[in-house]
């Protein structure tokens, strides 16, 4: 739990990166580091305006970043609890949809319900009838990775296969797809092993 103290520290310890961008975004890291991305001449004003505006959605992932670290110090193998999953399907339920609503939009495809589940061998898939299943398991890995994988079941509405131009729709979105895809196989593993231990 991260206490109002600690986010303002937090806050405090931000690194703030100027660049020619046109809007403010803000970054929480996987190690719990927050960068902030800003118009060379915003004013820091601005930003700490912007940064209260928002305090909600950077406890919230925070939080899931703090939840990431104690996992890694689980012994590898040990399966999770029923309740553990519970709470992470939870998670996805309320964190997914409307990031891969977002994305939908943005590729300019539809999609039917999404389902979310503790899936032993799939981070995600997409019927024919386009439907979406999302592994409640998403919620242990940094955003970027779970963005990947929606983006990867989103374009199966343009693309049922894995052709050249599924990958071409994927790389239009996530040019750095094929690193996104080498971590998801990495850091994913031992997840899929636990789920895989009960």
């Amino acid at each position: 739990m991260i206490t109002q103290t600690e986010l303002e520290n937090r806050l405090a310890a931000a690194e703030v990166i100027r660049s020619s961008r046109k809007t403010l975004a803000i970054e929480v890291r996987p190690d719990g580091t927050i960068r902030i991305r800003a118009p060379r001449f915003c004013s820091t004003l601005q930003i700490q305006r912007f940064v209260r505006q928002n305090q909600n959605w950077i406890l919230k992932k925070l939080g899931q970043a703090e939840e990431r670290q104690e996992r890694k110090k689980t012994p590898a193998g040990t399966p999770f609890t029923a309740q553990e999953l519970r709470i992470l399907a939870r998670q996805a339920a309320e964190d997914l949809p409307p990031r891969a609503a977002r994305y939908a939009e943005q590729m300019g495809v539809r999609y039917g319900r999404i389902t979310i589940r503790a899936q032993k061998t799939r981070w995600g898939s997409c019927s024919a009838k386009g439907n979406l299943n999302f592994n409640c398991l998403l919620m242990l890995l940094p955003e970027e990775l779970q963005d990947y994988v929606l983006v990867h079941e989103l374009a199966h509405r343009k693309e049922m296969n894995h052709s050249s131009r599924f990958w071409a729709e994927v790389e239009r979105i996530l040019p750095d797809y094929r690193l996104r895809k080498s971590r998801l196989k990495k850091e994913g593993a031992m997840l899929m092993e636990r789920l895989r231990a009960d």
